[in-house]
């Protein structure tokens, strides 16, 4: 179990950057070059390296070079285990959210109307 919320953990924190979340979007399409991930952002190599490490340790990308070029691909897994973790949450909250309504609206039934008073 500590391992299952160390992953949702790693996961969550790679996906709280911007950046990382541009990268996983280019990469759903393929895996790229590194130099190709770097071209749309406006900051150096060693910035999106830094990036992609934490992508990595994440366990969301996976890199291999070929020759000089080192190519980056995307692995969905734990992007799985973070939705079965929020759908979880989004059944319970939709619930609570309806037994709320329902209670409102008893509330608002049952509630004495106020008449206007003329002057």
């Amino acid at each position: 179990m500590v391992k299952y919320y160390a992953t949702l953990d790693a996961t969550f924190s790679a996906l709280s950057d911007p950046t990382r979340r541009h990268i996983l979007k280019r990469l759903s399409t393929g895996e790229v070059a590194v130099t190709e991930i770097a071209r749309p952002f406006s900051m150096s190599l060693p910035a999106i390296t830094k990036h992609l490490r934490v992508l990595e340790r994440a366990g969301l990308i996976h890199s291999a070079k070929q020759g000089r070029i080192r190519r980056v691909g995307m692995n969905a897994a734990p992007l799985r285990k973070a939705n079965e973790w929020l759908e979880t949450y989004r059944i319970f909250w939709e619930s609570n959210l309806d037994s709320l309504a329902n209670y409102l609206e008893n509330e608002e039934k049952t509630k004495p109307q106020k008449t206007k008073k003329t002057p």
